[in-house]
């Protein structure tokens, strides 16, 4: 059985790391290649990294943080934010990043994953989805883009289909209504992509406490889990949740001796 993962999640804007609400009222919560670092010693099985204001800034990710942060780190390290060419995903993978995250890029040309995938190998291009529940009476979500500011009008559902037809190697699915809010991961739209794709879904958005975990993988069937405040705010460490999760009989990665 293929071990499910825990993810930190570094969101950064203007070279720090910072953490909201539903993608607003950002606050600081630290250094990045110092958050890196602590959690890669920790036990994480791997690292995301957003450069969350590259696309609405029309600018390319700050690829000498990321250089520094992957000199940082001993484990798989996803790079997403303002990545909009090949050469972009190239400039990167030189950088150090295991992988790279597609977003906005995506949507405006999903090229980007075949060609990206057929370069380097669908295990390197992850397509990072954000949805939100539609208010209207037709049930399911909406996907955004632009640092959640910016509907598309895609279905989050058909959006993944394509997205893993065309050779994503998997999916960062982010609930915009459970987005720092610690309140629970959408177990439902979490279960619904994973039901509707042949590849991992990584669970995104509303970590909270260990249960929530446990009920991503259990009951959302997610692959892994992006935890982000509930580590930035020191609620609980990674060697913690860990812990929890094999009692539960998970088939989590053991940590490091």
């Amino acid at each position: 059985m293929v071990a499910l993962r825990l993810i930190p999640c570094l969101d950064v804007a203007n070279g720090r790391v910072v953490k909201g609400v539903n993608f607003v009222g950002l606050r600081d919560a630290g250094d990045p290649v110092e958050l890196a670092c602590t959690y890669s010693k920790s036990g994480a099985d791997e690292l995301v990294f957003l450069d969350i204001a590259a696309s609405h800034e029309g600018r390319e990710t700050l690829v000498e943080l990321v250089r520094r942060t992957a000199e940082a780190v001993t484990i798989p390290f996803t790079v997403g934010g303002g990545i909009g060419s090949i050469e972009g995903i190239t400039e990167l993978l030189r950088a150090g990043a295991d992988k790279i995250s597609l977003n906005s890029s995506a949507v405006r040309n999903p090229k980007i994953i075949s060609e990206g995938a057929a370069r380097f190998g669908c295990q390197c291009i992850v397509v990072a989805i954000d949805a939100r529940r539609r208010t209207s009476l037709e049930p399911g979500w909406d996907v955004f883009v632009k640092g959640g500011r910016e509907n598309t009008g895609l279905d989050a559902v058909k959006w993944a289909n394509k997205v893993a037809k065309l050779g994503a190697g998997e999916i960062l699915l982010t609930s915009m209504d459970g987005d720092g809010t610690q309140a629970g991961y959408d177990l439902e739209l979490t279960r619904t992509i994973a039901d509707a794709v042949p590849i991992p879904v990584i669970a995104s958005g509303g970590a909270g406490c260990i249960d929530h975990i446990a009920e991503a993988f259990t009951k959302g069937k997610a692959s892994a889990a992006l935890l982000a405040s509930l580590l930035h705010d020191s609620i609980l460490t990674v060697e913690e949740i860990k812990l929890d999760l094999m009692r539960r009989s998970l088939p989590i990665r053991p940590m490091e001796p």
